[in-house]
Parts: C-alpha cells; structure tokens; sequence
C-alpha cells in the first residue's frame, strides 16, 4: 500500500483529478486538475512544482567517498568539483546498466546519489574494503522540483542564494524561510529548473512558501502525466520504460549497457579508477554496441492521411504512452518504440526507440505500428537526435 511523501498533506489537497499513481511505495499525483495539459504549459511557459519525494536518496560519506563513488559510476568523479553535480549510470560486471541518476558532491567527503530505484544493497556490496557510510536517507529528505521560466524569480524571492551565479548542474546550500535546504540546478524537464532538497519535517513550510511566492508568476502543481511529456521532449529516459535495470531483467535482451541508451558520453572507460564494468565496456567499444536508443519523429503527413482513409481526423495521445511498439525495416522487425509523445512546444509526435544500430543513423526511415480505429497500421518515422527540445534558458 502507498503511503504520502512529506509534501501528502498539500498535494492531496490540491489534487483534484484523484488520479494517483504509485512511485517507490508512495502515492504521486498523476495531474491535479482532469487535464494535465495546463500543468505541462506552467513547465514551459511559468513554472511547476512538482513532488519528486520519492526518489531513493542516498548520502555517501567518509575518507573514501570519492573512491566509491569512482567505482560504481562510469562518470570520472575526480573532475567532480564541491557543489557540483552529475548524471551517471551505473552497471554490472558485464557493462549492463543497473540504473542511472544524479550524484551531488556536497563537500570534499560527501555526496547524495538520487536515483528511481532502490539501489543501497548494491551499493553495499560494492563498498566492500572501503572507508565509507551509506546512509538511506530517502524518508528523511523531502525532494521538489520547480521547474519552468520563471523558476529563478520565485526562487530569488524566497531564498538567500546566490542564483545569479548558480550554474547548470551545481548545488548551493540556502535557507528558504528559515529552514536549511540545498538547491540543485537540476531537473527532469529540460527547462530552466531547480530542486529543492529539504528536510522532511519542513517539506509542507518549503512547500507553503513556494506556491505563495509562485501566485504572481503563474505557478502551479503538477503531476506525472506533464512531466512524462517534459522528459521526453527533453530527451530522458527512464528505467522500467525506455530500459530495465540489469538486477531485474529476466534474459539477456532486457539488459542495456550505457552505449545500447545513448549514453557515451557518460563512459570515461580512461578515468584513473577502475570500475564496475569497465572491461565489458571496453570491449563493447571496440565492437560497438548491437544496439541503440534513438529518436523518432512520426511523419505527420502520412499519420494524417491513415486517419483520413478511416473518416477521421488525426488523433494523437492525449498523454504519454509506455507501451511498446514494434519498429521495422524492409519489413522485418529491427526494434521497438519505447515511449512516445504528442509534443505542444513542437507540434509533433515524437519517440523514443531502440533500433539495430544499422538503423540508427539520423536521417534514417522506419516504420512503427499505430492503431487507427482500433486496426493496426503502420506509419513512417524519421530517425533524429533524442533531444528534441533544448531551450538556451535551461543552461543560461
């Protein structure tokens, strides 16, 4: 059964829809109102507060911490200076990815790793003869995400850091209305955007605070269905939808190292420390992957006319979609379409794919199933980059 994340008592109070959706034990508002689109145009025209409490949070501490976390992450964590953050994932010994997230260095001694899968076991047993703590502090720390344009200005009117200065991807420690919290320059929206990490006592003060001081810059709540459609925009993926951790799969098919997901420039296989998979990975470099993760964008024209041969105009999702969708090629089957999208910002339809890496190459014509009037058809998509939307404000 679920049980509220610190910030339940305010979420649940605004959520009108009652549409729920369980994350890692919790309840996680699905949309606040009966259509979400409203809280997906605050994440890119105003701004959005959305409750990312569950995420596994751990903090990392002791002599050793950098070394740990060099040994289980494919990042090179020497590089990572205090008050910086990474996203990285993390893999077996075969090069096979367990899971990814962010990595925050705290101080010289201490970072946090967030991630959406528990991940302390493994941790645990990757520690092994090295002078550090875990520490489980997933229930402990409240997680928010103000996300959207006019994030910085509500953020500057609340709290004593310095956000002029606070680059892409860094953490500061501040205090908002008394209370200690680190904000992160992060998010999962591929906007201008923040999260805010509080302590779980003081969740539903931060959270009071932000929506009084959000009123006058369009603010609003919003749930998962909205940030399903940022996150694909933005390129993101996601474990148990556009791939399955390693520690779960149930055949070889289901593992993906970071090259089969598009995550090269994630590997540092000539970083000083060895770590967790870096032979496989090796090796997987110098054949190259079987496998990738790519973009799809759906040929409207075609979609249209698929429609039109039914009666009908086009219809696109009304959210997200998670179910997989075969991909072919000469009219064999080459892969599937993980996750996919009706995008507002570009007016297209958009997916993500894991192709044979023959097919992968940008520009290259795929056919993928559609169901039109409940009969199976198959449109043409065109191969593109992953990030399909990537604002100047994000990073500026």
């Amino acid at each position: 059964m679920g049980i509220g994340t610190p910030f339940h008592s305010r979420t649940s109070a605004l959520c009108k829809s009652l549409n729920w959706r369980e994350w890692a034990g919790c309840f996680t508002a699905c949309s606040y109102e009966v259509l979400h689109e409203p809280e997906y145009f605050a994440i890119r025209h105003s701004a959005a507060l959305i409750d990312v409490s569950p995420l596994f949070k751990y903090k990392v501490r002791g002599r050793d911490a950098a070394r740990f976390v060099d040994r289980v992450a494919t990042r090179d964590f020497t590089k990572c200076a205090v008050g910086q953050v990474f996203y990285t994932p993390w893999c077996d010994d075969e090069g096979k990815t367990v899971d990814d997230g962010t990595v925050q260095r705290l101080d010289e001694n201490v970072f946090r790793i967030a991630a959406a899968e528990p991940n302390l076991r493994w941790f645990h047993m990757n520690a092994a003869g090295l002078d550090v703590e875990l520490e489980d502090e997933s229930r402990d720390v409240a997680a928010a995400a103000l996300q959207g344009p006019t994030s910085r200005d509500i953020l500057k009117r609340v709290s004593d850091a310095d956000l002029d200065s606070l680059k892409f991807f860094r953490v500061t420690r501040a205090a908002m209305d008394g209370i200690p919290v680190e904000i992160s320059r992060t998010g999962y929206t591929g906007d201008l955007g923040y999260e805010i990490w509080v302590p779980a006592k003081d969740a539903e003060r931060v959270w009071d605070v932000l929506m009084d001081a959000g009123e006058a810059y369009g603010i609003r709540p919003a749930g998962i269905l909205a940030l399903d459609v940022a996150r694909i925009e933005a390129g993101l993926i996601q474990i148990d939808v556009d791939y399955t951790s390693s520690l779960r799969a149930l055949i070889p098919s289901q593992k993906y190292s970071p090259f089969e997901l598009g995550l090269d420039w994630t590997v540092k296989l000539d970083k000083g420390a060895d770590f967790v998979g870096r032979r496989a990975l090796l090796e997987e470099k110098r054949k190259g992957p079987p496998r990738r993760l790519v973009g799809l964008a759906v040929d409207w024209d075609e979609f249209e006319s698929l429609h039109e041969a039914m009666g009908l105009p086009p219809q696109v999702p009304s959210a997200a979609w998670r179910v997989s969708k075969p991909l072919y090629a000469g009219g064999r089957q080459v892969g599937r379409a993980t996750s996919g999208t009706w995008s507002p910002m570009l007016k297209k339809y958009i997916a993500f794919g894991i192709v044979e890496s023959r097919c992968a190459p940008l520009g290259g014509r795929l056919k993928m199933d559609i169901s039109v009037e409940h009969q199976t058809r198959q449109v043409t998509v065109t191969v593109v980059r992953t990030l399909f939307f990537d604002p100047p404000r994000k990073r500026a």
